[in-house]
């Protein structure tokens, strides 16, 4: 018979008792059976019926949850067992599809950054594969699209420092998998990079308006929008007015000023020869010392009331009142926070 889970922050899932222990099936509750759709394709064996001689199963080619949400608990209750880890988060939550959406694409490259750096070795065998399948696919995505290269170079280049490190110094830190497989990892990972270094940006041909043929004020306004110095000197490097825009000494105060406090660069005062302030050797300089803010089109959200992690559908949100998750607070979105990469981190440390 089947069992059904008692607590309330269940996603209602429905799990049939077979010779291999407990199977999911793809029956869902009525509520949630709308909103999750998308469900449809969970890529792992799923079985349809409990009959067996009518039991349908479907095997999908990759072997790994899309969840809108998951529950972050860090301790047994009475309710649930066990506790969630960031290689489980990072496996089921849908970062394949987080890619494909601009907004939440340079939130989901850094998160791949800082666990390159850090955490790679408290990913499970699973979470290793999931890491290096969206990777994978991230970085075909910037060979097709070529957008922002540059991250993906830097997220690159840290993973590879921390997998010569780990390969070195195999039996001294914990390693799961073959030594093997992770120098074809390695092995790939600089086939990526030499790729990454070839590409060659595609002209745009179009005979309509251009950035060129923009005011100056309106250009000036475009770069006072950006929050990364590096950002700058790229769009810099498109025009020769660009260049003379992009080196103007308050462009680059503004920036020090957004992303550091004026105790930290008053500490690092770098002087021009005209006496003046280098603000645009400045930011570089405040970066090696202290963290830059963060920005991002799309985060992932936490509940603190139901201490639920997961992607917020803005769409939803307005047309439907949709959360992003079973709620039962009376005003949901008091209790919602969004998650940086680092905090996504943090979350998982116990």
């Amino acid at each position: 018979m089947p069992f059904l889970g008692q607590d309330w922050r269940s996603p209602g899932w429905r799990w049939v008792k077979t010779e291999d222990g407990w199977k999911r099936c793809e029956t869902f509750s009525h509520a949630l059976e709308d909103g999750n759709n998308q469900l449809n394709d969970i890529s792992h064996t799923v079985i349809i019926t409990g009959d067996e001689e009518n039991e349908e199963v479907y095997n999908t080619e990759d072997c790994f949850y899309r969840e809108k949400w998951i529950y972050v608990h860090k301790e047994s209750t009475k309710e649930r067992h066990g506790y969630c880890t960031l290689g489980e988060a990072f496996n089921r939550l849908d970062f394949s599809s987080a890619i494909q959406d601009i907004r939440r694409f340079n939130y989901v490259v850094k998160l791949l950054q800082l666990i390159a750096k850090s955490q790679l070795t408290s990913l499970s065998g699973a979470a290793q594969k999931n890491y290096f399948n969206i990777l994978d696919k991230i970085v075909q995505k910037v060979m097709e699209d070529q957008y922002n290269p540059r991250l993906i170079k830097d997220l690159l280049q840290d993973l590879s420092s921390t997998l010569c490190i780990l390969i070195r110094g195999v039996g001294k830190s914990v390693l799961v998998g073959n030594i093997n497989i992770w120098i074809c990892r390695l092995e790939t990972i600089l086939l990526w990079q030499q790729q990454l270094k070839n590409l060659q940006m595609n002209k745009q041909v179009n005979n309509g308006l251009t950035l060129s043929d923009l005011p100056l004020h309106m250009l000036n306004n475009i770069l006072y929008r950006f929050s990364d110095g590096w950002d700058i000197i790229t769009l810099g490097q498109v025009t020769p007015t660009l260049y003379m825009l992009s080196e103007d000494r308050q462009l680059w105060k503004k920036l020090c000023q957004y992303h550091f406090a004026e105790k930290q660069f008053c500490r690092h005062l770098i002087p021009s020869e005209k006496g003046h302030i280098d603000w645009k050797l400045m930011y570089f300089a405040l970066q090696k010392y202290y963290p830059i803010k963060e920005q991002y089109g799309d985060t992932l959200h936490f509940c603190r009331h139901c201490s639920i992690l997961f992607w917020k559908d803005y769409h939803l949100a307005l047309l439907l009142q949709d959360t992003g998750h079973p709620c039962t607070a009376s005003d949901p979105n008091t209790c919602l926070m969004p998650v940086s990469p680092q905090h996504f981190i943090d979350l998982f440390k116990f």
